[in-house]
């Protein structure tokens, strides 16, 4: 029996091969959490009918895997959205704040890297810019993984930190802000038209540790859209030539999603969301000084484990959002729609 004809394209084969991979995974995920049932309830039975109280410590743990086991396939089972399966690109920009800013965004970097290197997915920076003393001002970097966007899509908008800062020398307490954009990877042409008189292409010498292609040639690319004020950079592909391919493929991607937004709004007659990266905007607020926690502002979901949401624990608060996305984004906790 022959191969259907899509097995020999090579991009169809390896979609198709993900797509059996991922539901592989959801079987075997399906068959782990009905085992760890039927051993926590053989367990209890046995401490019922031998009063052996030595066995509670042990239906504890058993239950603590088995619950974390179950949200994280009710989950996945809420990322419907027509990209949530792709790649995500994600950018950070330091804004109000200075060098405490810069830090703080360097600060986030590593938080979505740890998040990603447990999630065993893989991150490749497209572009960044040190910060004059200390941090980034802003780095743009993609997540490779099964449902990458999906995920990394809660993340859109501005962190807010609070803490004494380091770089204060009267040791005060201080507010910074980081602005977070997420995108998904978009493999197929979109159809979106952008006329060469809209655009503005600027190359620059690449920034890093060094290599064949960094510091050395001005294959750098920066694009604004000019009506939309969107910009788009990449320094990371081996040639000019590449790295405006791929600032083309993430400016299309990044207009698309406006348009999406504008329809959805005019459709639904709200107000967009607020732009600016300072006070009132943010989504989430990382508070270190006087006390320790972390709050959703959309969601509600909080924690006082400061620590470990930025070593990358960030499911808590992504299970949270894609659970407030799934009963149509009621009002935040700041009382706004």
């Amino acid at each position: 029996m022959e191969a259907p004809d899509f097995w020999n394209d090579p991009a169809m084969s390896q979609t198709k091969m993900k797509e059996l991979k991922s539901m592989k995974d959801d079987v075997a995920a399906f068959a782990a959490l009905q085992t760890q049932f039927e051993d926590i309830e053989t367990l209890i039975e046995m401490g019922y009918e031998e009063n052996d109280a030595s066995l509670i410590p042990e239906i504890e743990e058993l239950l603590c895997d088995f619950t974390n086991l179950y949200e994280g396939i009710r989950t996945k089972t809420l990322l419907s959205g027509e990209y949530d399966k792709n790649n995500a690109i994600v950018s950070l920009h330091a804004g109000a704040g200075g060098t405490e800013s810069c830090d703080w965004a360097a600060m986030l970097y590593r938080m979505y890297s740890r998040w990603a290197l447990d999630k065993g997915f893989e991150l490749e920076v497209l572009d960044s810019l040190d910060g004059e003393e200390a941090g980034v001002k802003s780095v743009t970097f993609q997540v490779n993984g099964e449902n990458a966007y999906g995920y990394l899509k809660s993340e859109k908008g501005v962190h807010r930190l609070v803490r004494i800062s380091p770089f204060n020398a009267a040791g005060k307490r201080q507010t910074s802000f980081v602005s977070c954009d997420v995108m998904p990877e978009l493999e197929e042409d979109l159809d979106i038209e952008i006329n060469e008189d809209e655009i503005r292409i600027d190359t620059y010498r690449s920034s890093g540790a060094g290599g064949q292609h960094i510091n050395k040639t001005s294959s750098a690319i920066r694009i604004t859209h000019l009506p939309t004020g969107i910009v788009v950079q990449c320094q990371n592909e081996r040639s000019q030539f590449q790295n405006k391919d791929k600032a083309m493929q993430m400016l299309k991607a990044k207009l698309y999603l406006l348009k999406q937004q504008e329809n959805a709004e005019k459709a639904a007659g709200i107000r967009g969301e607020v732009s600016e990266i300072g006070w009132g905007s943010q989504i989430r607020s990382y508070v270190m000084q006087p006390y320790t926690m972390v709050k959703d502002h959309r969601t509600g979901v909080e924690t006082g484990n400061t620590d470990s949401v930025l070593d990358g624990g960030l499911d808590l608060f992504m299970n949270g959002y894609l659970k407030w996305l799934s009963l149509g984004c009621p009002k935040d906790a700041r009382g706004e729609d």
